[in-house]
């Protein structure tokens, strides 16, 4: 259950690694008993899952952790330098937003980048709910907020973001312009 927890929460390449690092301790054990009292299904099973667990360890801990130190030593760098600061794209998605005032207004949960010029578009702003039950999704133009290493702000007032019409489940817009001509119809 522990190693569910870890790789469910998605909390990064270390814990997700961890998480099916203890998933191999699981499968080994249960291969132990498996061979010990004489259950081929159990053994063959867990055996199986321990070739499954190792592949895990090594996508998240390995692979997956590098790009991650990557992303970070890069952007680490960068604020230390002369060039621009740098933030990873991935590190968007679950990247907290705060209003003016540093108040929170909930979470990134993807930037679209358009393919021609590779600037974002927009982003997709999650608030209220809790744990993803009953949040609200809208989408703001890049140039609504402040990009930082750590966290969104909102350059507008906090009533202008909660005056916006939510987005429909699985319906994003290709442009914000589409998405605010439908709406005021």
């Amino acid at each position: 259950m522990i190693a569910a927890m870890m790789t469910a929460a998605n909390l990064g390449a270390r814990v997700t690694g961890w998480g099916f690092g203890v998933f191999t301790l699981g499968s080994i054990a249960w291969s132990i008993v498996g061979f010990s009292s004489g259950q081929a299904n159990l053994l063959a099973t867990n055996g199986f899952l321990t070739l499954v667990n190792l592949i895990g360890v090594w996508r998240w801990l390995g692979k997956q952790r590098a790009y991650e130190d990557g992303g970070k030593s890069a952007a680490q760098a960068s604020q230390r330098s002369l060039y621009p600061s740098l933030f990873t794209a991935t590190s968007v998605a679950g990247m907290p937003v705060v209003d003016a005032e540093g108040e929170p207004i909930g979470k990134a949960v993807e930037a679209l980048v358009t393919c021609k010029s590779g600037r974002v578009s927009y982003v997709v702003i999650a608030s209220g709910g809790w744990g993803g039950v009953d949040e609200e999704l809208r989408a703001l133009d890049w140039a609504d907020l402040n990009f930082a290493s750590d966290r969104l702000t909102l350059l507008r007032p906090r009533a202008w973001f909660d005056s916006l019409a939510p987005l429909v489940e699985g319906e994003w817009p290709a442009a914000l312009a589409d998405f605010n001509e439908r709406r005021s119809r």
